[in-house]
């Protein structure tokens, strides 16, 4: 048997260690390779000041879940179910997959799936005297809780995981560094970015930032090219068939 034809093209993901399958998966469909390069892992908490955070936002009558990695760190901690009249809200519709699949029937999220798409949500714009859970990792979706204070929502915070940094792998370094084929970046993490910046050798940060973005959202459009990327597409959103379905409007004939 010969060998297997390599990829025309490559992606390039920054997701969590062991979190690049559904992002291989997409690539795949379209002819590329996936080179991940992760500068995390995730760690649930287990201990008794996060169950008590989260049976507190578990207990308001909204509740916000940022991610489905908080899903599956909540859902570790103790079953979720929402009560009557209660509200669950999620970033996106992956969140809101994770917690339908979790036992939370009804979830709203926007079609914008950030944290501004969030914010537009109907009745969100007055929360005076509101109760309101936010379901999170300890720097997560740092924009939302104080626009939520400060429209007047009294904020329980449950920190259920944590990004724990990792290393970039020698063997993903070297891929980088010997890639031949064209390559850009799938950016859904502006911390993962830093967190892989400031990890890269001088001698592979140049060509990393010669790279094209592809960005779930304009804020990290925003956070890519104050980077120093000079050429970023902005996708639908974060899912793993947005972010390819955006980076085939550069495909390989357009990455350099």
């Amino acid at each position: 048997m010969g060998h297997p034809t390599p990829p025309a093209w490559y992606v390039i993901s920054l997701r969590p260690q062991g979190g690049h399958d559904a992002l291989r998966r997409a690539a795949r469909r379209h002819g590329a390779g996936l080179l991940a390069l992760s500068p995390w892992r995730i760690r649930h908490c287990d201990d008794d000041a996060t169950r008590a955070a989260l049976r507190a936002a578990l207990d308001c009558a909204i509740v916000v879940i940022t991610s489905p990695a908080a899903v599956a760190a909540a859902r570790a901690l103790q079953p979720l179910a929402a009560r009557a009249g209660q509200r669950w809200l999620a970033v996106g519709s992956g969140t809101a997959a994770a917690l339908r699949r979790a036992g939370v029937d009804r979830v709203e999220f926007p079609a914008r799936m950030d944290s501004e798409g969030l914010l537009a949500l109907p009745g969100l714009a007055d929360l005076r005297g509101r109760r309101l859970g936010f379901i999170t990792a300890p720097d997560g979706r740092n924009l939302l809780v104080p626009t939520l204070e400060a429209r007047g929502a009294t904020v329980h915070r449950a920190e259920v995981y944590r990004r724990q940094s990792l290393p970039l792998p020698a063997r993903a370094l070297e891929a980088l560094a010997s890639l031949q084929a064209p390559a850009c970046l799938l950016l859904s993490s502006g911390g993962a970015l830093q967190e892989v910046l400031a990890q890269l050798p001088s001698s592979l940060a140049g060509r990393f930032r010669t790279m094209p973005v592809v960005a779930a959202s304009e804020r990290l459009a925003r956070t890519a090219e104050e980077a120093g990327f000079a050429r970023v597409v902005l996708a639908d959103g974060p899912r793993p068939a947005q972010l390819m379905k955006a980076a085939c409007t550069i495909g390989p004939a357009g990455i350099r």
